[in-house]
């Protein structure tokens, strides 16, 4: 009788049946063929063929890859076919993920997915002096969690508990932290925040002043925004020297060029929000600035609008554009036509986006502390001069129970996260002694979610539906009234944010902002769901995760709804890799609807879902608008017009194959669709993915 099993390592361990049964189980609830008492029957033939073979196994202990050969034999002989191509394709999906653990040596205690090991590897990790790694994931949490835990100390909280309860969140992918927090906390660098805006005076001085704290802040992991509009236009005469101006676009490409130079933290390209005002001289040279190769390629730009512009464009009126230095009208334009450049820009590269600066400043939480001018580099966190803001996302993939929104658990995962990041502002070590004094006085955060695409799919409703748009309003505005009660909360024990008297705010809150819809990129690669609240970008693609080796990947959703409708085969899957969709696919339209990619949502859907979210969102939302390739400037001219019309705090649209480098590429000429490493979703170029 079989008692002991050689592991892949090679230590022989007590061999137990129960393990068979729960990997059986786990395969028949993924495609609903689950019945506990087929499990069992199923392990008792299993073992039952282990012990007629015993004599063929070394030393009669059979090893852990020949027991699953079994199960898949006697499985597959059974009525339960379905459930042995499940159990198969998370077999082979696992064997995968050995071999890249294997290349890389990573001791991988969380069972997490090939790409996520690659990602963990490439930037989260600690590796030593020789660039080997020594620490596994479930390490990376508990030196987080220990970090951020410790900030309890100084109100004399439990600091045990709430390491257990970060650290819980965090390995169970339910919550995670902006990349600097998960590559620095525990470290001596210590920066833990995402966003930073810095400002930017008119004088050569205070110019590269910024210039230099903007290298330690992208040093250590940050990224920044500007805003280029106090500098004077191009032309102008300088009274100091003489001398004639070079306006901010110039500037602006010495920041680029800086930046090109520094990879932050040593561990992910840097990246920047340009922004001007609209009615600033130089506007249309910064509107076309991103036109050509390799310009500005470490900048996003945004056009700052203003409620008279947009009024002036409906209106087909003139506009003042204004010099900053004199604050004399330097000359008249077309509204209209301004308006236009904007759209073929954006039709043409992607850039500029537009941030509703009015819009913003209206929710501005502390508006006796100045106009906020500026972004972060994604444009979700408006923030002031020197401030910063350390994110975190809750996985909403987790947050379903059979087939159902589970509103406890969502509610107590918002609770624990409020807190954690709350901690990450007295924990972190922050860059300059200005950023510290404003970000400590305000203490805003932004919680926001990810793996939203994924649970429309789990709960069955397609993205482009009002019954999506109405689901989302309910998460979001769920989330901010739990985050404002645990604010709330912490105001009672640790005292309210110092600038709260200078706030908007009637009531007594620990953060002077709470929510944030951020573009999760590397974070929700790790927690193996889609990006931020972005539709899925494609249900097969290729990845290249070592050298020389692709994957095919495919949607976990969409694999388990083949394999339970019989639908699964390889054929079937690369074709759908070709271009990521099925919507040229026989496939039946229930599928098709359900499963609709970012290019295969019509753009109102996408500007009305961020709506939505900003409604409860105290921060911004940042959302790519994915335009098909054959799409026109007058899609994008609608989208910007819906956009202002809706009340978004800002817009960002991309044309598919705008630019000519892409980390998303839909397969052509029997190609197969392919995507970077670091790419969830959202915005093709890549910049900022946190």
């Amino acid at each position: 009788m079989v008692s002991k099993i050689r592991k892949r390592d090679g230590k022989i361990e007590k061999f137990r049946s129960e393990k068979i049964t729960n990997a059986i189980e786990k395969a028949m609830i993924a495609v609903s063929q689950h019945n506990k008492k087929i499990a069992e029957a199923l392990t008792k033939e299993i073992v039952k063929v282990i012990n007629e073979r015993i004599s063929s196994f070394k030393d009669k202990i059979p090893d852990v890859e020949q027991v699953q050969d079994i199960v898949e034999e006697v499985i597959m002989r059974s009525p339960y076919d379905r459930t042995a191509k499940a159990y198969i394709l998370y077999r082979r999906t696992r064997a995968h993920a050995r071999e890249l653990k294997k290349f890389f040596d990573i001791k991988d205690d969380l069972k997490l997915g090939v790409n996520a090991i690659k990602v963990l590897e490439e930037r989260y990790l600690l590796k030593n002096k020789e660039g080997k790694i020594i620490e596994t994931p479930t390490e990376m949490f508990k030196r987080v969690a220990k970090a951020i835990a410790l900030a309890d100390k100084k109100y004399g909280e439990n600091v045990k508990k709430s390491e257990r309860e970060f650290l819980e969140i965090m390995k169970n992918l339910e919550f995670l932290p902006n990349s600097p927090t998960l590559m620095n906390a525990g470290t001596p660098l210590g920066q833990l925040s995402a966003c930073f805006v810095l400002p930017i005076e008119d004088s050569l001085e205070n110019i590269f002043k910024t210039l230099e704290d903007m290298a330690l802040i992208q040093q250590s992991g940050g990224g920044t925004g500007f805003n280029f509009s106090k500098i004077r236009p191009k032309g102008d005469i300088v009274q100091s020297t003489k001398g004639i101006a070079s306006g901010p676009v110039s500037f602006m490409r010495i920041y680029d060029s800086t930046t090109d130079v520094i990879k932050q933290g040593g561990k992910r390209r840097g990246a920047n929000m340009g922004i001007l005002r609209i009615d600033h001289p130089d506007i249309e040279e910064f509107i076309v600035s991103k036109q050509g190769i390799k310009k500005l390629t470490n900048f996003n730009i945004s056009v700052s609008v203003t409620d008279s512009f947009m009024n002036a464009v409906k209106n087909n009126s003139s506009f003042a554009l204004i010099n900053p230095h004199s604050q004399k009208i330097e000359r008249r334009v077309n509204a209209k036509k301004l308006f236009d450049l904007i759209v073929n820009s954006a039709w043409k590269t992607g850039d500029p986006g537009i941030i509703f600066i009015d819009t913003i400043n209206k929710k501005n939480p502390t508006p006796k502390l100045g106009m906020i001018e500026g972004t972060n580099p994604c444009g979700e966190v408006p923030l002031l001069a020197y401030e910063s803001c350390n994110l975190g996302s809750i996985n909403l993939s987790r947050m379903n129970a059979d087939k159902k929104i589970d509103w406890n658990k969502l509610k107590k995962t918002v609770k624990i996260a409020v807190h954690f990041l709350d901690n990450v502002i007295d924990a972190n070590k922050f860059p300059l002694p200005e950023i510290e004094k404003m970000t400590r006085a305000n203490r805003k955060i932004g919680l926001g979610i990810m793996g939203f695409a994924d649970m429309l799919v789990q709960l069955g409703i397609p993205y482009d539906s009002e019954r999506a748009l109405k689901i989302g309003e309910k998460i979001i505005s769920f989330i901010e009234k739990n985050a404002i009660d645990a604010s709330k909360e912490i105001a009672k024990r640790r005292g309210v944010f110092p600038n709260l008297k200078k706030s908007r705010w009637k009531i007594r809150l620990r953060n002077a902002t709470l929510t944030t819809i951020a573009p999760t990129g590397t974070i929700s690669i790790i927690a193996g769901c889609s990006s931020g609240i972005e539709p899925l970008f494609a249900l097969a693609f290729v990845r290249e995760v070592m050298e020389g080796k692709r994957l095919i990947e495919v949607n976990h959703q969409f694999q388990l709804e083949l394999i339970k409708k019989g639908l699964w085969n390889e054929k079937l899957i690369k074709k759908i890799a070709e271009t990521g969709s099925i919507q040229k696919t026989s496939l039946s339209s229930d599928i098709k609807r359900i499963f609709k990619t970012s290019l295969d949502v019509l753009p109102e859907w996408h500007v009305m879902m961020q709506a939505r979210f900003q409604k409860y969102v105290d921060n911004a939302v940042s959302k790519t608008v994915n335009l098909p390739e054959k799409s026109s400037p007058n899609e994008v001219r609608k989208i910007y017009l819906l956009a202002d019309k809706l009340k978004c705090k800002g817009i960002t649209i991309y044309r598919y194959g705008s630019k000519p480098e892409q980390v998303l590429y839909v397969g052509k000429s029997g190609k197969l669709t392919k995507a970077d490493v670091t790419y969830a979703g959202g915005c093709a170029t890549g910049v900022c993915p946190l």
